[in-house]
């Protein structure tokens, strides 16, 4: 079949008119390029569920797809047992994601599920948060999160609340292969919208699990605050107002949910000038701290002092905290993150455990005798309190961000004096990346099977060892380099066109030569090594 045989078969097959008429403009004007793109083959579920721009085709965000997407979950949820059961969808305010939440209802609907849908836009930890509560088999998220403004996805989570992870997802992936014509996939309209009771219920389980009244004096605190055109505004508010905290200073401009997100240049507040406006709001307001969350809430970025610091920090931050606080039990990391917390653990004789690359791996590394209490992944994704999200959730860690930065206030410290403590009692992790973005995806798989092939045997003049994570289990796309006080793991992203190298240098603090000579060592060699993984990537 000729790809314009197969586009107009897609579009032929299209319940949504928009979509239908996208591809069939396209076969018009004989765009074989664009028809390409459109259908260079299904969207896949990657790190985070199905995620892709919106447009017309299967390789696209858009109603066919979802449709097909929502019958192939029902299809595996009913062949795993859970015919009849409930299912909760949530969406944010990017575009569409009303209409694709209502796809999926409508569709989960007709095969006898019992579907329930959030009323309006809200953070995806409140979603994460519904399916245990209510007690539903499954749960869906429409949302891209930080991706672009033109991306949409949809994100899956069983029973446990937690996301899938390896068979399901590759089974789901054949259950939706598996089904016909998206046009002909029956819907029903017998699914039932919630009211408000879930998100308050997620408000009190989360300021209940980080127990604010253990602070005085932090309604005192001042905290600058932006939920970057995203959904994370109203839920954070009402967060802090039952935690005893001041209302945080908003940025006006980022306050309401706008799919254009017409002040960042990238809805991420890891890229560079994406919390330009929050860091000069603090500035005004004389703030303590500001808190920066993502387009769906669930990561969390903190500036301090004009810094933004890392999530490496703010991860060691949290942990520190919460170890001073007495939790116990199984803390956790992604491979790809730093190794502060791993020393923490061992400080306070607590369980670390390192995960792949996800929190769909983070939220399961507790066990029976210590279950998980904290978990982190350096891109700005924190576990606070796992037993009442089982995700990342960039709420309850700005609430617990703001009640360490009160509690450190009330001593006349910051958050950046914390962590010239912790680096004094455990040396300084300094933590950076080298982050490669290409147009051809070969790209990212000539430049990892060069690494494989001549990993380099020194970095920064020391020795390292490297090994070949694909060899184990479960198997990871990554090459993982080892030296004494050096480390970098190199992987293709899991949501974006981009080779990562996530760097590390751990350099000692000396009493007499101080904290600020570390850190310029840390910047020095991190520099250093980004120089040495280009060239070892062939850059």
């Amino acid at each position: 079949m000729t790809l314009l045989d197969r586009a107009r078969e897609w579009a032929g097959a299209d319940p949504h008119d928009g979509d239908r008429a996208e591809i069939e403009a396209l076969v018009a004007a004989g765009d074989t390029a664009e028809l390409a793109r459109r259908f260079a083959g299904p969207l896949t579920f990657g790190t985070a569920g199905l995620r892709g721009p919106l447009r017309a085709g299967p390789a696209g965000m858009n109603a066919a797809v979802v449709t097909r997407a929502a019958a192939g979950l029902g299809r595996w949820l009913a062949g795993a047992g859970h015919a009849g059961g409930g299912v909760v969808v949530g969406f944010d305010a990017r575009r569409r994601s009303d209409e694709f939440a209502r796809v999926s209802a409508a569709v989960l609907a007709a095969q006898g599920f019992a579907v329930r849908v959030l009323p309006r836009p809200l953070p995806t930890p409140v979603l994460a948060f519904a399916v245990r509560h209510l007690g539903c088999v499954a749960g869906v998220m429409v949302t891209a999160s930080h991706n672009p403004p033109d991306d949409n996805g949809y994100k899956v989570y069983l029973g446990d609340g937690a996301q899938l992870v390896p068979p399901a997802d590759r089974e789901i992936e054949a259950a939706i292969a598996a089904v016909g014509p998206a046009r002909a996939v029956p819907t029903s309209e017998a699914w039932t919208s919630l009211g408000d009771d879930v998100a308050a219920d997620y408000v009190a389980a989360v300021v209940g699990a980080l127990e604010p009244d253990r602070v005085p004096g932090r309604d005192r605190l001042v905290v600058a605050y932006t939920a970057m055109h995203g959904v994370g505004a109203e839920t954070t508010r009402a967060v802090f107002a039952a935690a005893g905290l001041a209302p945080p200073v908003g940025v006006p401009e980022q306050e309401e949910p706008d799919p254009a997100f017409p002040t960042v240049a990238f809805p991420n507040p890891e890229e560079p000038g994406a919390v330009d406006l929050l860091t000069a709001l603090a500035a005004r307001a004389g703030a303590d701290v500001a808190i920066a969350q993502d387009p769906d809430a669930d990561r969390c970025s903190v500036v301090c002092g004009g810094r933004r610091l890392t999530g490496d920090e703010v991860g060691g931050l949290l942990a520190d905290w919460l170890l001073r606080r007495g939790v116990r039990g199984t803390y956790a990391a992604s491979l790809v993150s730093g190794s502060l917390l791993h020393a923490l653990a061992g400080a306070h004789g607590v369980r670390f455990a390192e995960t792949p690359t996800g929190f769909k791996w983070i939220v399961r590394a507790g066990t029976d005798a210590d279950p998980l209490v904290f978990g982190y992944e350096e891109a700005l994704g924190y576990a606070v309190a796992p037993h009442v999200v089982k995700d990342k959730d960039g709420i309850s860690a700005a609430l617990a961000v703001a009640l360490l930065a009160a509690e450190l206030a009330a001593s006349g410290r910051t958050l950046t004096d914390r962590l010239d403590e912790l680096a004094l009692e455990h040396g300084l992790f300094a933590t950076g990346q080298l982050s490669v973005r290409v147009e051809d995806l070969s790209r990212i798989g000539a430049m990892t099977a060069r690494l494989r092939s001549a990993p380099p045997t020194r970095l920064l003049g020391r020795p390292v060892v490297a090994s070949d994570l694909l060899a184990e289990t479960p198997a990871v796309d990554a090459v993982r380099l080892l030296g004494d006080g050096v480390r970098v793991v190199v992987r293709p992203s899991g949501t974006e066109p981009k080779l990562k190298a996530y760097l590390e240098t751990v350099v000692p603090v000396h009493e007499d030569a101080g904290i600020i000579a570390a850190r310029g060592r840390g910047a020095d060699e991190l520099d250093r090594l980004r120089d040495e993984m280009s060239a070892a990537l062939g850059l």
